[in-house]
């Protein structure tokens, strides 16, 4: 069915058509008619399957422009997906007059202030920020008629749930709102049962399935050498991009600066660099300026990156829910993609709750060539192709063929 015969208003069609779009995903099909009839929505999809246009498509068709104060409101966990948020919204309205809003924390008042004065349709925003104008009375939520909750479980992780549950206090009670999240937990279903009103729940594809395409590994490592371990990897890569995942923004610091030592073109994201810094090492990961993006879980949800052809655990997940959302910025769209976990004794049980969570063993692996000290580790399992054993000597003999697959761009590092 094409997007004309969703009931999507003309104007907004066009925009579609301007970037290219032609046939409605399947999280747009089934959503679209339920919020132009004015259902309340729960939906559950994994990243990259067009979310966005589900919500924003059918709340323009719906609204006229021209308010003063925002009618539509998008509220969302982290500052870059908030920035592309509106950029979407922008572009689906670009042949309308509708007025997107943007506000968020770590940059000044000014610009934020000035568009909320001159008037604005649809707000996104995350939520210290929006709370701070709405309690210095330059930002009123009386006229929002449409109210979308974006990666809530994130938001959850992050202890915005209750900030979020005050933002909604400000809004009508009777309105339309919308909840977007990879999981349910009971916070959550809560805040579902005071929020919304008899909600229809879709549910696309599994939500605990990595992508066909992607192939994993797992490589044991004493803990003092990962850092030598993720260099050694690098080198060794044939790649197009590479993020990197550290459970701390101390760490990500750590290892970013590390590998720009070693001369790779590294980008660090976290949530304590500045709003300029983000932006820069977004737009240049995406952009080829760098060729590693070493990252907090700040980038594993929601941000449109495309083109990812590794992801590096340097740090296991401790949810097992965050492993499917780091490894699912690579092996889009049907690419090929490898998702590599650095795993440390004292990581054993986060590693065997996230290949329960997966329903699939990863195999264990090394490195050919590195000269690895020893962990008990090796010792348990032999897990995968690749099995690895005690030489006599305490170090790793053997070993696995590291390398990308046959016919992937790219030449190791770039100098």
């Amino acid at each position: 069915m094409p997007f004309k015969q969703l009931g999507i208003s003309a104007e907004l069609l066009e925009g579609i058509n301007a970037m290219g779009y032609t046939d409605p995903t399947p999280i747009q099909l089934r959503a679209i008619p339920l919020i132009l009839e004015g259902r309340d929505v729960i939906g559950s999809a994994q990243t990259g399957t067009g979310k966005t246009a589900a919500f924003a498509l059918p709340i323009l068709t719906r609204l006229q422009p021209g308010a003063k104060t925002p009618r539509a409101l998008v509220v969302v966990p982290t500052r870059e997906l908030a920035a592309q948020m509106e950029t979407a919204f922008r572009d689906f309205a670009r042949f309308t007059d509708f007025r997107i809003g943007l506000v968020y924390g770590g940059v000044g008042y000014g610009k934020q202030l000035e568009m909320l004065n001159t008037g604005v349709d649809v707000l996104v925003a995350t939520p210290g920020r929006l709370l701070d104008l709405i309690q210095q009375r330059h930002c009123s939520l009386a006229t929002v008629e449409y109210a979308v909750l974006d990666e809530a479980d994130r938001m959850l992780d992050m202890g915005f749930l209750p900030d979020v549950r005050r933002i909604l206090e400000y809004c009508p009670r009777k309105r339309h709102t919308s909840l977007f999240s990879a999981t349910i937990p009971p916070e959550i279903e809560s805040l579902i049962e005071w929020a919304m009103k008899n909600p229809e729940v879709i549910e696309i594809g599994m939500r605990r399935s990595p992508a066909e395409t992607v192939e994993h590994a797992v490589y044991p490592v004493n803990e003092s050498q990962k850092a030598d371990l993720v260099q050694a990897m690098l080198d060794g890569l044939n790649y197009n991009s590479v993020m990197v995942f550290c459970r701390t923004k101390i760490g990500a610091e750590k290892v970013g600066h590390m590998l720009k030592k070693e001369n790779h073109a590294v980008a660090i994201l976290h949530s304590n660099r500045t709003q300029r810094e983000r932006e820069e090492a977004l737009k240049g990961f995406r952009d080829g300026k760098f060729e590693v993006l070493v990252a907090t879980d700040i980038a594993a949800r929601g941000l449109d990156i495309e083109k990812v052809s590794h992801v590096i655990n340097y740090d296991v997940p401790q949810h097992p829910e965050d492993y499917v959302h780091r490894i699912g910025r690579t092996g889009r769209a049907n690419a090929s993609g490898d998702a590599l976990t650095l795993m440390v004794a004292s990581d054993s049980k986060h590693m065997e709750a996230i290949e329960r969570f997966i329903s699939q063993q990863i195999p264990r692996k090394r490195l050919e060539g590195f000269d690895y000290k020893y962990t008990a580790l090796f010792d348990e399992g032999k897990k995968g192709s690749g099995q690895i054993g005690r030489s006599s000597g305490g170090r790793v003999s053997g070993g696995y063929s590291f390398g990308a697959r046959k016919g992937r761009r790219g030449g190791g590092k770039r100098r």
